[in-house]
């Protein structure tokens, strides 16, 4: 039996799938974050295979997100950073669709979590341009106007400083190089700035793995733009797609 209000979020990366049932009025989780190792190789079949595998554990009827570290347009995957090279050109949302044989919202990870921080989150309720940026293996982002979602901005490629800004300021690059806080956010202020520059947000706010450790680091950062931590941590992911599954992610 169907339980109102309830979506299911999964959450794919290189090395697992993060999944819970999302309550779609609040964004709380309903049961503990969960984890599945993500299939090797991470190719189309295996990976629908797998996603699917996982929705089937809920009530059948249950509104299914998957957000993915790709671009995706109309459901159409465009990119697949750490999957499989075999996913671009699929339409993953017809592909679950038919297994799971009701409709799958899919949409970019970044995306996903700010979807989940501008519902219920760090970003709830303010008006105007707001960022997210997670700052992981590469630099995610979300951009929104007024709560409506810009997609796909992958602004972790843009140019900073004569190089990727992720390849310059991502917590990839802070753990590779054994940069400290202060030097790290050095990098991250010149990215901070060009956001500043080229978008104006009101609120920015700082996802991914790192914004755990936010109050070590948030004195030194510098922007023009509000900052705030990521309210859901390592679960923004799946609550996004899960809202979004919901209809309550445009």
């Amino acid at each position: 039996m169907v339980q109102q209000n309830i979506a299911l979020g999964l959450d794919v990366g290189g090395s697992s799938i993060k999944y819970a049932p999302v309550d779609t009025g609040t964004g709380q989780l309903r049961a503990p974050l969960a984890s599945s190792p993500t299939p090797r190789p991470a190719n189309a079949e295996n990976l629908f295979d797998a996603l699917a595998a996982l929705a089937a554990r809920q009530p059948r009827g249950t509104p299914v997100g998957v957000a993915l570290p790709s671009v995706i347009r109309r459901g159409m995957i465009h990119t697949a950073h750490n999957l499989h090279p075999s996913l671009v050109g699929v339409d993953g949302q017809a592909a679950l669709t038919a297994r799971l044989g009701q409709p799958v919202v899919l949409l970019n990870d970044a995306d996903a979590a700010g979807v989940a921080e501008v519902r219920a989150g760090a970003a709830r309720g303010v008006c105007g341009t707001v960022m997210l940026l997670t700052f992981g293996t590469g630099i995610g982002s979300a951009l929104f106007i007024d709560g409506t979602l810009v997609p796909n901005t992958e602004l972790g490629h843009m140019e900073v400083g004569g190089e990727e800004g992720e390849l310059r300021a991502s917590a990839r690059v802070r753990s590779e190089r054994k940069l400290g806080w202060a030097e790290w956010t050095v990098r991250v202020n010149e990215y901070l700035d060009a956001i500043d520059r080229l978008f104006w947000p009101e609120l920015i706010v700082i996802g991914g793995g790192v914004s755990e450790q936010y109050a070590e680091f948030a004195p030194l950062l510098r922007s023009r733009a509000e900052l705030r931590a990521a309210h859901f941590g390592a679960a923004a992911g799946a609550v996004g797609a899960a809202l979004a599954a919901a209809g309550r992610g445009s």
